[in-house]
């Protein structure tokens, strides 16, 4: 909690005035039973009508001044909770853009995204019931208690044991309901990922003919979180009656009691109204203070899930260095070695090298490591053991903003934003005039079929292009990669949904780029890279074969096997 208590620092006006107006406020509600206490005592038993007119009008000032303190109350009180909520989303969203690709599967994407959302307005709930009713109700609590002692100490007994009896039943609910509310998030974190799923897989659910099952699924996870929230409101429901039910008692009990104090001359009618109106505002206070526990217990377990976030130490820190590309090679790779679980090694050993003006292309079964090596170079991910140079530097030197504007990586999964071409495109460089991403268009062989829209760069285009075929989104992706003018752009296996001339046809293109610049293509087809510099082959992890096509035909026999595999297919 320390982390997310650390953000209220940005807010001290608004903790401190907040809740001194709604002090303000509780204060002439206290003073409100004793004007009533006058009238009834004085003005009523005397038949003074002009002494009951200006206490009447004590009240109603009294009402306005408490108005205009809630009011401001309320103001500040939405400044700090919509302003937290702002500062604790922006942090939260700041961290994730920091966390490692296995860092953030760690959480998951919709537990993150619950995070963002609901979570994060548990707490803004929160941080507004602490600075409009935190301090208000147990002040009220306290003074209906000190005011009913200054008027009768033996009925205040009354009150007293109210208040006991009630915090025993709060602490009996509070700790029951704090295990289910841990599990209502968890429920909520499975609905999220579920749903998640099924709209990004629509497609393939509906190609296997699963929607009945998938739908079944989500209604098992939904049923889930409902038991679990049912649980809750159960155990929260319980509150509110049990406090009336105290309460209640205790009216009747001071009733009862103060009667007989009236009859001996004691007490008059008028204090025994304020102490019945005493032990009503206690009792609403307690009520308050009752959903505020309840608040407070859920916010708590947000504000848990978001320090979990907040607190995690990112992986993947850069360095300070620019990358000033005129060194060769331009990228080395020294024994180099990584893996997702502790023990197990989905790269081991690769060492290979990468000169300015070359094309290399890396090759290799499924599972073999070839994704792994593409997300280390930009280090998404770093190597476990071993070494990167970039320009004869490690990697590590280099601030990860400036190196990853270098070194461009193209997905196979083409993902694409909501909003034109010429903004998606603009990913590159933001700078970038029209006729450089014409060039990008045209090298990434997406300038036709862009010229054809009839808004050309002003096309709109729906979240992940999916206004676009699949290789057009695969070609836009390449030519935003392009914009940028990367040292190195690594292709991996982005070209899949090319047909075999417009891949010929990239691949010619991409050979007319700058000298100082090279290119990595990642593929599972073996017309994509047999014309490069040099190939690299991978089997389970392994480096196994190196160099030029002919070269690898003679000497690796991994390679020869899927030139076979892959000759074969094509004459059928």
């Amino acid at each position: 909690m320390k982390t997310i208590v650390s953000y209220f620092r940005y807010f001290k006006k608004e903790l401190v005035f907040g809740p001194l107006f709604k002090l303000a406020e509780a204060i002439f509600e206290l003073l409100v039973p004793l004007v009533m206490a006058q009238i009834i005592d004085i003005g009523m038993a005397q038949k003074d009508l002009t002494y009951i007119l200006q206490r009447g009008g004590v009240i109603v000032i009294f009402a306005l001044v408490g108005i205009v303190c809630s009011a401001t109350c309320q103001y500040y009180a939405a400044r700090c909770s919509q302003g937290m909520g702002t500062v604790l989303r922006k942090s939260v969203y700041h961290k994730i853009n920091q966390l490692s690709s296995q860092q953030v599967s760690q959480f998951s994407s919709s537990s993150l995204i619950t995070r963002l959302t609901n979570d994060v307005n548990q707490v803004q709930q929160a941080v507004a019931m602490l600075i409009r009713l935190a301090i208000r109700a147990p002040f009220l609590v306290i003074g209906s208690l000190t005011m009913a002692m200054m008027i009768d100490r033996q009925l205040a007994l009354v009150f007293l044991a109210a208040i006991l009896v009630i915090a025993m039943v709060l602490g009996v609910l509070m700790t029951c309901s704090s295990y289910f509310f841990k599990a209502v998030q968890r429920q909520l974190d499975r609905v999220s990922q579920i749903s998640q799923e099924n709209l990004e897989g629509q497609r393939v659910i509906r190609a296997f003919s699963r929607q009945q099952l998938e739908t079944e699924r989500f209604d098992q996870a939904a049923q889930a979180s409902y038991k679990a929230s049912m649980r809750v409101g159960w155990i929260s429901g319980l509150f509110n009656p049990a406090t009336q039910i105290v309460i209640n008692l205790g009216i009747v009990v001071l009733l009862y009691c103060g009667s007989f104090q009236i009859n001996s001359g004691v007490l008059s009618p008028g204090s025994l109204i304020a102490l019945v109106n005493y032990m009503t505002q206690m009792f609403l206070a307690l009520v308050v203070l009752a959903n505020l526990f309840v608040i407070f217990t859920k916010a708590a377990a947000s504000a848990g899930r978001i320090e979990a976030v907040l607190k995690t130490e990112a992986q993947i820190v850069g360095g300070t260095s620019v990358c000033t590309p005129t060194e060769d090679p331009l990228l080395e790779l020294e024994e180099v070695s990584f893996g997702y679980n502790e023990g197990e090694s989905a790269v081991e050993g690769i060492s290979f090298t990468i000169h300015t003006g070359q094309t290399i292309g890396l090759i290799g079964g499924t599972g073999c490591g070839k994704s792994t090596i593409v997300q280390l170079l930009p280090r998404l991910i770093n190597p476990t053991s071993g070494i990167i140079r970039f320009c004869g530097k490690p990697l590590q030197v280099y601030s990860l903003a400036d190196l990853r504007k270098q070194i461009r990586i193209v997905p196979q999964k083409a993902v694409l934003f909501s909003g034109t071409i010429r903004e998606n495109l603009r990913w590159g460089n933001e700078t970038a005039g029209d006729e450089q991403l014409w060039q990008a268009l045209e090298l990434a062989q997406a300038k036709t079929f862009v010229e054809a829209m009839e808004q050309g760069l002003d096309t709109m285009l729906v979240q992940g292009g999916k206004n676009c075929s699949g290789g057009q989104r695969q070609r836009l992706c390449i030519a935003r990669a392009l914009v940028g003018h990367p040292q190195l752009l690594v292709l991996d296996d982005s070209t899949s949904a090319l047909d075999y001339q417009t891949d010929a046809r990239l691949r010619s293109a991409l050979k007319t780029l700058s000298p100082a610049q090279a290119v990595l293509i990642v593929s599972q087809r073996i017309a994509s890279i047999r014309h490069a510099d040099c190939i690299l082959v991978m089997d389970q992890g392994r480096l196994v074969g190196q160099g030029t096509h002919e070269e690898l035909l003679e000497t690796c026999k991994f390679y020869q096997e899927i030139v076979r595999s892959q000759t074969r297919e094509d004459q059928r």
